[in-house]
Protein backbone atom coordinates (compact mmCIF):
# COMPACT_ATOMS: atom_id res chain seq x y z
CA UNK A 1 0.00 0.00 0.00
CA UNK A 2 1.05 3.32 -0.80
CA UNK A 3 1.04 6.39 1.54
CA UNK A 4 -2.05 8.13 1.86
CA UNK A 5 -1.28 11.73 1.84
CA UNK A 6 -4.15 14.41 3.55
CA UNK A 7 -4.19 17.96 2.06
CA UNK A 8 -6.39 20.40 2.43
CA UNK A 9 -6.92 23.77 3.90
CA UNK A 10 -6.24 24.15 8.10
CA UNK A 11 -9.01 22.54 10.40
CA UNK A 12 -10.89 20.40 7.79
CA UNK A 13 -10.20 17.66 9.42
CA UNK A 14 -6.91 15.85 8.35
CA UNK A 15 -5.50 15.08 11.48
CA UNK A 16 -9.00 13.48 13.06
CA UNK A 17 -9.47 11.79 9.84
CA UNK A 18 -5.94 10.52 9.72
CA UNK A 19 -6.26 9.12 13.33
CA UNK A 20 -9.58 7.41 12.44
CA UNK A 21 -7.89 5.82 9.03
CA UNK A 22 -4.96 4.67 10.94
CA UNK A 23 -7.14 2.68 13.94
CA UNK A 24 -9.36 1.36 10.94
CA UNK A 25 -6.67 -0.12 8.93
CA UNK A 26 -3.79 -0.69 11.33
CA UNK A 27 -1.63 1.31 9.71
CA UNK A 28 0.53 4.36 11.19
CA UNK A 29 -0.70 7.67 11.59
CA UNK A 30 2.30 10.76 11.18
CA UNK A 31 1.49 14.29 11.05
CA UNK A 32 3.58 16.58 9.56
CA UNK A 33 3.54 19.40 11.76
CA UNK A 34 4.64 17.35 14.65
CA UNK A 35 7.34 16.50 12.88
CA UNK A 36 8.36 19.82 12.03
CA UNK A 37 7.31 20.70 15.93
CA UNK A 38 9.74 17.20 17.01
CA UNK A 39 12.08 18.50 14.76
CA UNK A 40 12.87 22.44 15.74
CA UNK A 41 11.29 21.80 19.30
CA UNK A 42 9.31 24.25 18.69
CA UNK A 43 5.41 25.11 17.90
CA UNK A 44 4.47 25.96 14.61
CA UNK A 45 2.98 29.18 16.06
CA UNK A 46 6.62 30.01 17.57
CA UNK A 47 8.46 28.88 13.80
CA UNK A 48 6.29 31.35 12.14
CA UNK A 49 6.82 34.31 14.87
CA UNK A 50 10.61 33.66 15.79
CA UNK A 51 11.27 32.95 12.03
CA UNK A 52 8.83 33.51 9.52
CA UNK A 53 6.94 31.81 7.06
CA UNK A 54 9.42 31.23 4.44
CA UNK A 55 11.42 29.23 7.08
CA UNK A 56 8.97 27.34 7.92
CA UNK A 57 7.82 26.37 4.17
CA UNK A 58 11.90 25.14 3.65
CA UNK A 59 11.12 23.31 6.95
CA UNK A 60 8.02 21.72 5.61
CA UNK A 61 9.81 20.71 1.87
CA UNK A 62 12.84 18.93 4.41
CA UNK A 63 10.07 16.62 5.47
CA UNK A 64 8.11 15.90 2.56
CA UNK A 65 12.26 14.83 1.19
CA UNK A 66 12.49 12.73 4.52
CA UNK A 67 8.83 10.95 4.27
CA UNK A 68 9.39 10.13 0.33
CA UNK A 69 12.54 8.31 1.65
CA UNK A 70 11.43 6.97 4.64
CA UNK A 71 7.62 6.49 5.48
CA UNK A 72 5.61 3.66 3.63
CA UNK A 73 2.52 2.43 4.29
CA UNK A 74 1.39 4.97 6.63
CA UNK A 75 -1.65 7.98 6.66
CA UNK A 76 0.15 11.13 6.75
CA UNK A 77 -1.83 14.41 7.45
CA UNK A 78 -0.11 18.02 6.21
CA UNK A 79 -0.31 21.63 6.78
CA UNK A 80 -2.59 23.67 5.20
CA UNK A 81 0.10 24.42 2.65
CA UNK A 82 2.34 21.62 2.56
CA UNK A 83 0.72 20.82 -0.74
CA UNK A 84 3.37 23.20 -2.27
CA UNK A 85 6.02 20.50 -1.49
CA UNK A 86 7.81 20.09 -4.61
CA UNK A 87 7.81 16.48 -4.59
CA UNK A 88 4.65 15.74 -3.32
CA UNK A 89 3.43 13.19 -5.76
CA UNK A 90 6.45 11.11 -4.48
CA UNK A 91 5.20 10.51 -1.02
CA UNK A 92 1.48 9.00 -1.74
CA UNK A 93 -1.87 8.91 -2.96
CA UNK A 94 -2.76 12.52 -2.45
CA UNK A 95 -6.38 12.99 -1.13
CA UNK A 96 -7.74 16.27 -1.25
CA UNK A 97 -10.25 17.09 1.84
CA UNK A 98 -12.68 19.48 0.51
CA UNK A 99 -14.97 21.77 2.44
CA UNK A 100 -16.39 25.13 2.24
CA UNK A 101 -14.75 27.89 4.03
CA UNK A 102 -17.96 28.73 6.39
CA UNK A 103 -18.23 24.90 7.38
CA UNK A 104 -14.57 25.04 8.56
CA UNK A 105 -14.59 28.51 10.10
CA UNK A 106 -17.88 27.12 11.81
CA UNK A 107 -16.09 23.84 12.70
CA UNK A 108 -13.01 25.91 14.20
CA UNK A 109 -14.83 28.65 16.20
CA UNK A 110 -17.64 26.23 17.65
CA UNK A 111 -15.59 23.49 18.41
CA UNK A 112 -15.26 23.04 22.65
CA UNK A 113 -11.73 24.18 22.27
CA UNK A 114 -11.98 26.71 19.57
CA UNK A 115 -9.36 29.43 21.47
CA UNK A 116 -6.22 26.42 21.11
CA UNK A 117 -7.30 25.30 18.26
CA UNK A 118 -7.32 29.19 16.82
CA UNK A 119 -3.91 29.91 18.32
CA UNK A 120 -2.72 27.00 16.96
CA UNK A 121 -3.47 28.05 13.47
CA UNK A 122 -1.32 31.39 12.52
CA UNK A 123 -2.31 32.22 8.99
CA UNK A 124 -6.66 32.19 10.82
CA UNK A 125 -6.08 35.15 13.27
CA UNK A 126 -8.25 37.01 10.75
CA UNK A 127 -11.31 35.84 8.99
CA UNK A 128 -10.51 38.49 6.25
CA UNK A 129 -7.40 36.91 5.52
CA UNK A 130 -8.27 33.31 6.32
CA UNK A 131 -10.88 33.31 3.54
CA UNK A 132 -8.65 35.02 1.48
CA UNK A 133 -6.20 32.54 1.61
CA UNK A 134 -8.88 29.80 1.37
CA UNK A 135 -10.09 31.41 -1.84
CA UNK A 136 -6.53 31.05 -3.47
CA UNK A 137 -5.79 27.18 -2.12
CA UNK A 138 -9.23 25.63 -3.56
CA UNK A 139 -8.29 25.66 -7.10
CA UNK A 140 -4.06 24.73 -6.28
CA UNK A 141 -5.60 21.47 -3.67
CA UNK A 142 -8.00 20.39 -6.72
CA UNK A 143 -5.11 20.61 -9.32
CA UNK A 144 -2.60 17.85 -7.05
CA UNK A 145 -5.38 16.00 -5.96
CA UNK A 146 -5.57 12.07 -7.14
CA UNK A 147 -8.81 11.81 -4.72
CA UNK A 148 -11.36 14.07 -3.75
CA UNK A 149 -13.27 13.88 -1.01
CA UNK A 150 -16.35 16.31 0.37
CA UNK A 151 -16.20 16.09 4.20
CA UNK A 152 -18.64 18.48 4.85
CA UNK A 153 -21.63 17.40 7.37
CA UNK A 154 -20.61 13.59 6.84
CA UNK A 155 -19.30 11.15 9.94
CA UNK A 156 -15.74 10.13 10.53
CA UNK A 157 -16.37 6.33 9.78
CA UNK A 158 -18.19 7.22 6.69
CA UNK A 159 -14.99 9.54 5.53
CA UNK A 160 -12.89 6.79 6.56
CA UNK A 161 -14.80 4.11 4.46
CA UNK A 162 -15.18 6.96 1.39
CA UNK A 163 -11.12 7.41 1.54
CA UNK A 164 -10.31 3.76 2.14
CA UNK A 165 -12.66 2.85 -0.73
CA UNK A 166 -11.27 5.39 -3.39
CA UNK A 167 -7.39 4.31 -2.80
CA UNK A 168 -7.73 1.08 -3.16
Amino acid sequence: MKNIVLIGFMGVGKGTLARALAAKSDIYAVDTDDLIESLTNMKIKKIFEKKGEDYFRALEQRTADWLAQNVQNSIISTGGGFYKVKNLKSIGTIVYLKADFDWIYDRITKSKNAKKKIKKRPLFKSYKDAKKLYDKRVKEYEKVADVIIDVENKETPKLVEEILKSVS
